[in-house]
C-alpha cells in the first residue's frame, strides 16, 4: 500500500510538471473561449432556422430537428448583380422571408447602437440593392409586410419603399447631433433603458410611430482624444482633439421626449397626447400585433417608481393610461426588458408579488390571469402562445443560482423543458414553440447548445465545445466550489472559491477577492460565465499563482427577490461594502486562509465597491484595485443612479456616502485604473477621487488607458491590464 501511494504520489507529481500553464495572453486573446451558436433567427415554418456562418460569408438554412444545412440563403459569392461584399456583420430577414437586410461596414456608437451600410437582397432573384445610398443607416425595421423599411440617419427618420423601386423619402427634418433625434434614443435612455430603437410599424402598414429626444438643454460633456495606437487617430498628431455629447448627470435635465406618427400616405405628422412631466421617460412603445389604431407607449416618471402604459390612438393622438404599475422603491428595468405585444394584448413583467413574475392583459388593460407564480424569479420570458395559453420562460426556481427553462400551460401546469444537469440554460424557440435550441453550461462545464422537441428531450448537439475541454484537461486547474455563510448581522450570502491545484488545506493562503455588487446584478451563479474570462480562468490563473479566489454576492445583488435587492435602496454602496467586509472577515477565520493577506477588486460598480469596502472602517484589505469606478454618483448618469439614489437635492445624505468623501478612511494598497475615452463613467471620477487621496495624504498608484472606453480594450490593452492587476496582488500580497 505504501509504495502504491508513493507511485500516485510520483504519478500526480509528474502531471503537475509537464500539465500546460495559463497565460494571460493567451487568456485576454481568446485562446479559451468558448464556442456558441449565434446569427440565429427562427423562421415561419416553425421547423427551420437561419444562421449567419462564422465567415460572415452566408446565410444558411437549418432543420430545428436535425441541425442540418438545408439551403443557402445567401452567399456573398453567389450574387447575380455582382456587387463585391468581402463578408457580412449581421442580417435581418423580412416579414414574409422573401428579402434580406444585410448589414456590412458596421461600426459601434454607444454599447447598442451602431452606423452600418445596408442592402436589400432578393433571396429568390439573388440580386442585391443598395439601401440607401445617403450615408451609413441606424436600426432599419422592416414593416409588417415586408414592402417598407425604416430607418435613422443624423437624427432623422427615412422610409424606403421596395414597391417603387426602392424608392427613398425622409420622414423628419428636424434632427440634429445634440439637439433632436428621432427614432433612437439618446446616450442616457441607450445606456439605462437598454435599447437603440425607438420607432414601429403598425399592423397593417399605414403607420410609423417614433419616440422623439430634444436633448438641447441637456449639458455637455467633454472628453480629450489622443492619436493613440491601434486604432491610430492620425487627426491628433499635432493637437488633442475632443468628444462632445449630451450626458445628464444625477439631477440635471434630461431630455424631453415626445411620440408621434406618421401617415404613410398622406404623410402627416402628429403628435401623441401624452399626459406626462417634461421630466419623464418613455422608455419603449410598440403598436398592437393585430388592430393598426393602437399603439402601446410605456412610460416612467423621473423617479422610475411608476410604470404607465398608455393606449394611444395614432390618427386621433388621444392617449389614456390603461395600467399603473407603482413601486415602493423602482420599478426594475427588467419590466421593460421583458415586455411582448401577444395578439390578446400583451404580457408585463412585474415584481408586485416580491418576485419577477409574468401578467397577461388585454389591450384595454384588464388583467386575465398572472402567467407565472411562485417564491422565485422568471429571468427571461420568451413568449406566449395564444392558441393553447403557454407561457415560455426561465427562471431559477432551483436555486437563485441556477435556471432552467419551464413552460406552464393554460391551467398554471409547470413543466421543466430543460432536462440537461443542473446549471444554467438559456433558449431560442421555433416559430409555434415546436422546438427549442438550449444552450446549457455550469461553473466547471463550457457551454453544450443543443436542440430540443417540445418536450425537452434532445434531439441533436450542435457544439459541445470538446475541443475546449480538451485544452482544459491538459492544464493544472483548481477546484472550483460554491460556498454560503451568515454574516454577523444574520444575513444569509453565497459566493463561490477557486482553489489552487495543489490545495493544502494545513497552508495559508492569500486571498483576492472579486466582485460587482451592482443592483440587480449576480456574479455567484452556477454557469461557465462566472468569474472572469469564463469558466473562471483568471481565477484560475491566480490559483496558478498561488492564491484563493473568492466571489460572493451581497445584498442588492439579484435572483433573491424585490426585498434583497431593493434593501440598498437611496443608499448605494453603504451595505454592499459592509457585506465585502462581512465576507473578509468570514474567510480570514477559515485555517487555509491567511486574514493579513486579502484583496478585493471589481469593475464599474464592482470599482465603486472595492473603494467603499477599502474605506468601510475595518481594515481587513491588504490590497485592492478598482477599474472604471464611479467614485460619486453626483458625477454619473440621471436614469441609473436615480433610480436607486433619486436625486442628490432629495437625497443628499445618500449621495454624501461615496469613496470621495471616504479617501481618508483608505486602507491598504490601491491600484486605480481608468480609460480616458471612458463614455460612461466619466474620468472626471478618478481625477477627483486622486485628488481627495492627495489632499488626505493617502499613497495610491494610478493606471491610465489611452482613448480607451469603459471595457478598456484594443491591441494588446487587456493583456497589458490584466498583468498589472496580478503584479499588484503578488507584490502587495
Amino acid at each position: 500500500m505504501k509504495r502504491f501511494m508513493l507511485l500516485m504520489a510520483l504519478l500526480c507529481a509528474v502531471f503537475f510538471v509537464n500539465a500546460e500553464q495559463l497565460s494571460l495572453k493567451d487568456l485576454t486573446s481568446g485562446t479559451y473561449s468558448a464556442r456558441g451558436v449565434s446569427g440565429v433567427t427562427p423562421l415561419l415554418d416553425g421547423e427551420s432556422y437561419s444562421q449567419l456562418s462564422r465567415d460572415g460569408k452566408q446565410i444558411v438554412l437549418r432543420s430545428f430537428r436535425t441541425g442540418e444545412e438545408t439551403s443557402v440563403l445567401f452567399d456573398v459569392d453567389n450574387i447575380k448583380n455582382r456587387v463585391k461584399l468581402e463578408r457580412i456583420d449581421g442580417y435581418q430577414m423580412s416579414p414574409d422571408e422573401k428579402n434580406i437586410l444585410v448589414q456590412t461596414q458596421t461600426k459601434g456608437i454607444y454599447r447598442h447602437s451602431k452606423t452600418a451600410e445596408y442592402y436589400i437582397y432578393n433571396v429568390k432573384n439573388r440580386t442585391l440593392a443598395h439601401l440607401s445610398e445617403g450615408g451609413p443607416q441606424e436600426q432599419p425595421l422592416w414593416s409588417r409586410d415586408g414592402t417598407m423599411v425604416a430607418f435613422v440617419r443624423d437624427g432623422n427618420l427615412f422610409l424606403v419603399k421596395l414597391l417603387f423601386n426602392n424608392s427613398e423619402s425622409q420622414i423628419t427634418k428636424d434632427g440634429e447631433f445634440n439637439k433632436v433625434i428621432n427614432g433612437k434614443p439618446d446616450w442616457v435612455n441607450e445606456e439605462e433603458f437598454s435599447f437603440a430603437r425607438a420607432f414601429d410599424f403598425n399592423a397593417d402598414n399605414s403607420m410609423l410611430a417614433w419616440i422623439r429626444y430634444d436633448e438641447t438643454d441637456v449639458p455637455m460633456f467633454s472628453f480629450p482624444w489622443y492619436k493613440g495606437l491601434n486604432p491610430e487617430k492620425k487627426e491628433y498628431a499635432d493637437y488633442p482633439g475632443s468628444f462632445d455629447y449630451k450626458y445628464p448627470i444625477a439631477g440635471a435635465r434630461n431630455s424631453v421626449v415626445s411620440v408621434h406618427s406618421f401617415d404613410i400616405k398622406s404623410r402627416a405628422i402628429r403628435k401623441m397626447q401624452l399626459p406626462i412631466p417634461a421630466d419623464g421617460y418613455v422608455p419603449r412603445i410598440f403598436f398592437s400585433e393585430d388592430d393598426a389604431e393602437k399603439l402601446l407607449i410605456l412610460t416612467l416618471n423621473r423617479h422610475q417608481d411608476q410604470l404607465d402604459i398608455y393606449q394611444a390612438n395614432p390618427r386621433s393622438t388621444e392617449c389614456r393610461v390603461i395600467v399603473r404599475e407603482h413601486a415602493e422603491c423602482y420599478v426594475p428595468e427588467d419590466a421593460l426588458k421583458a415586455f411582448k405585444v401577444t395578439s390578446e394584448g400583451f404580457v408585463l413583467m412585474s415584481e408586485r408579488s416580491g418576485y419577477k413574475h409574468l401578467y397577461l392583459y388585454d389591450l384595454n388593460g384588464t388583467l386575465k390571469r398572472q402567467l407565472t407564480n411562485g417564491n422565485f424569479e422568471v429571468t427571461s420570458f420568451y413568449g406566449y402562445d395564444s392558441k393553447t395559453g403557454t407561457t415560455y420562460y426561465a427562471s431559477n426556481q432551483e436555486s437563485p443560482l441556477r435556471k432552467s427553462i419551464y413552460k406552464s400551460d393554460s391551467k398554471g401546469k409547470v413543466t421543466r423543458l430543460s432536462t440537461s444537469q443542473t446549471g444554467t440554460n438559456s433558449a431560442i424557440f421555433s416559430k409555434g414553440f415546436r422546438y427549442f435550441m438550449n444552450t446549457w453550461s455550469d461553473l466547471n462545464t463550457p457551454t453544450v447548445t443543443t436542440l430540443c422537441d417540445a418536450s425537452g428531450k434532445t434531439l441533436k448537439t450542435l457544439e459541445d465545445n470538446a475541443a475546449l475541454r480538451q485544452k482544459l484537461a491538459g492544464l493544472r486547474l483548481g477546484e472550483r466550489k460554491f460556498f454560503s455563510f451568515t454574516t454577523a448581522d444574520g444575513v444569509l450570502l453565497n459566493g463561490f472559491m477557486v482553489l489552487p491545484a495543489d490545495f493544502n488545506q494545513s497552508k495559508k493562503y492569500p486571498v483576492v477577492m472579486f466582485q460587482y455588487s451592482g443592483p440587480g446584478s449576480q456574479q455567484v451563479v452556477d454557469s461557465w460565465s462566472a468569474g472572469n474570462m469564463g469558466g473562471c480562468l483568471y481565477e484560475q490563473y491566480l490559483a496558478q499563482e498561488g492564491f484563493i479566489s473568492v466571489c460572493v454576492d451581497g445584498r442588492g445583488t439579484g435572483g433573491r427577490g424585490r426585498d434583497f435587492e431593493q434593501c440598498t435602496y437611496l443608499k448605494l454602496g453603504q451595505l454592499e461594502s459592509h457585506d465585502q467586509v462581512e465576507a473578509a472577515l468570514w474567510l480570514g477565520q477559515q485555517p487555509y486562509v491567511d486574514k493579513n493577506r486579502i484583496a478585493i477588486w471589481g469593475w464599474s460598480f464592482g470599482g465603486f465597491n472595492t473603494l467603499m469596502s477599502m474605506s468601510e472602517g475595518r481594515p481587513v484589505f491588504a490590497c485592492g484595485v478598482a477599474v472604471a469606478a464611479p467614485t460619486s454618483w453626483r458625477y454619473y448618469d440621471s436614469i441609473y443612479t436615480e433610480r436607486f439614489m433619486r436625486t442628490p437635492g432629495e437625497n443628499g445624505a445618500g449621495y454624501d456616502v461615496c469613496p470621495i468623501s471616504r479617501a481618508s478612511k483608505l486602507s491598504g494598497k490601491l491600484l486605480l485604473i481608468h480609460g480616458l475615452a471612458d463614455d460612461n463613467v466619466h474620468f472626471r471620477n478618478a481625477a477627483e477621487y486622486t485628488e481627495a487621496l492627495v489632499q488626505a495624504d493617502k499613497d495610491f498608484r494610478e493606471l491610465t488607458y489611452t482613448n480607451r472606453n469603459h471595457s478598456i480594450y484594443g491591441g494588446n490593452t487587456r493583456n497589458h491590464l490584466f498583468r498589472q492587476i496580478t503584479q499588484h496582488f503578488k507584490e502587495k500580497l
